[in-house]
């Protein structure tokens, strides 16, 4: 019998947001422990929660950019356990009434469109961060209260492959309209697992087994491809998969037992008491809506459509999102007919030197202005491409303009019809056997004189010129 994997991804997005989600602690990493604490994040007995609009405003662009329902009234909720890392020994986040539903994401997997559900995005606040040394525990409550965004999809993940794509495309679409920062060596995302196994047209799920908090893409991918065959073959065995929470480990390669997993029911979920429901209101959700940006699937379709770029410019520029702007502004503001000569000098050239130099955009040299006038440069065939790579290396070290960089090395090509006839005239001379080969169909022997010319010219002839010249010459011989 064959047995197919069912997934679900619950994943944890810090917000940006200067303050945490009750208070007016700061929301910074990299604090000194327990000094971004308060009497409110440590829960100290009388001290009040206070909503954080910025937070409740992300969370609801979330859940527009995710093509969810946005419902009219939510509501907070305790989530009642006793661990270390809760100061509380409760988390206030969303159960109930969450403030976004239904929705979904849609991603390209190799040549096909996927589409994941997205069940809900509700908001919560972290937990503090524990440390173990050789002979004690300590807690970090820095992180607790953090603004936090649960991403919780349907089952609709069927491999891990397939994990790690919707995982790469969520975190874009955060990161293009600005809710995280998305930096998972600082914890900014985390991700919990639901899988199950299924006779393949089963129709019926699986007792699914959740490993907990993984902090890398890559993990959730090399966890799922040891964890489904596990289960697939315990099934075959006759054992039984019984609910349990499961821990990763990277280095082993293998998921080991945590904890048998809890239901809702073992939390006492209830409303929170010191948290009125949150309204929305329709001018409110008017604002947020106006804030909703373009998402990376759609902008890397309308980058190939509209400058008919390839679809590996267009991933670049998707990925890197001031670089594709920079890329739009250039085409949008030169006399350019060759958007995909444009990508291929910022893609292969510019980006290259940049991450070389280690050199972001704001800190080039040369202005936008002068980088049009290059490529306008080479494109009027004034210089040639090599030429103009010479050029561009020198006005990325001086910022120097264009014009005057070809002047001073003298760099411009010869296009003037005269002088170049003199030196067609010269090489079909010397070579008298390759204009032979090129009458009788040899177009390689045209490539030839062509290189013989340039050699005369010192490399300054326009080749396409040159190329006219001599076949013109040679044919009326």
């Amino acid at each position: 019998m064959e047995y197919e994997a069912v997934i679900g991804l619950e994943t944890h997005v810090q917000l940006r947001t200067e303050t945490k989600m009750w208070c007016s602690c700061r929301n910074e990493y990299g604090s000194d422990p327990n000094t971004n604490v308060c009497p409110v994040c440590l829960g100290f007995p009388g001290a009040l929660p206070v909503a954080n609009e910025k937070a409740m405003e992300l969370t609801v662009l979330t859940g527009l950019l995710l093509n969810c329902r946005i419902p009219d009234r939510a509501q907070f909720e305790r989530k009642n356990y006793f661990y270390p890392d809760s100061a509380k020994n409760y988390q206030i986040t969303q159960l109930a009434l969450p403030s976004t539903v239904d929705g979904f994401v849609e991603f390209e997997m190799g040549d096909e469109l996927r589409r994941v559900r997205i069940n809900r995005a509700h908001l919560e606040e972290d937990v503090g961060k524990s440390f173990h040394f050789d002979g004690e525990s300590g807690v970090d409550f820095n992180r607790g209260g953090v603004p936090l965004l649960e991403i919780v999809t349907e089952p609709d993940i069927t491999s891990a492959d397939m994990a790690y794509e919707y995982l790469t495309s969520l975190k874009a679409i955060l990161e293009h309209g600005g809710i995280s920062d998305c930096d998972m060596e600082k914890g900014m995302v985390r991700c919990d697992i639901n899988v199950s196994v299924r006779p393949v047209g089963s129709t019926t799920l699986g007792e699914k087994v959740e490993i907990k908090n993984m902090n890398s893409f890559s993990g959730v991918r090399r966890a799922l491809l040891h964890e489904i065959p596990r289960q697939i073959e315990a099934v075959r065995r006759g054992e039984k998969i019984r609910q349990e929470t499961r821990r990763w480990d990277d280095t082993a390669g293998i998921t080991e037992t945590m904890r048998t997993k809890e239901d809702a029911h073992d939390y006492r979920y209830f409303p929170c008491p010191d948290l009125m429901p949150f309204i929305v209101r329709p001018d409110w959700l008017e604002s947020v809506k106006s804030r909703v940006v373009e998402l990376p699937l759609a902008r890397k379709r309308r980058l190939i459509e509209d400058y008919g770029i390839s679809a590996g410019d267009a991933d670049v520029f998707v990925n890197d999102v001031p670089l594709g702007q920079y890329f739009q502004d250039v085409v949008a503001e030169s006399s350019t007919r060759n958007p995909k000569n444009v990508a291929n000098w910022i893609v292969n050239t510019l980006r290259g030197a940049m991450t070389e130099k280690e050199v972001s955009l704001d800190g080039l040299k040369f202005s936008r202005r002068h980088f049009i006038d290059l490529l306008g440069l080479v494109e009027s065939g004034k210089i040639s491409r090599n030429a103009g790579l010479e050029v561009f290396n020198a006005m990325f070290e001086t910022g120097a303009a264009p014009a005057d960089i070809v002047d001073q090395k003298g760099l411009a090509q010869v296009s003037d019809s005269g002088a170049l006839e003199a030196m067609c005239d010269e090489a079909i001379a010397a070579n008298p056997r390759s204009v032979e080969d090129f009458r009788n169909g040899k177009a390689a022997a045209l490539n030839f004189l062509k290189g013989q010319v340039m050699r005369l010219s010192k490399g300054k002839a326009n080749p396409a010129v040159v190329g006219g010249i001599l076949e013109k010459k040679i044919m009326s011989l």
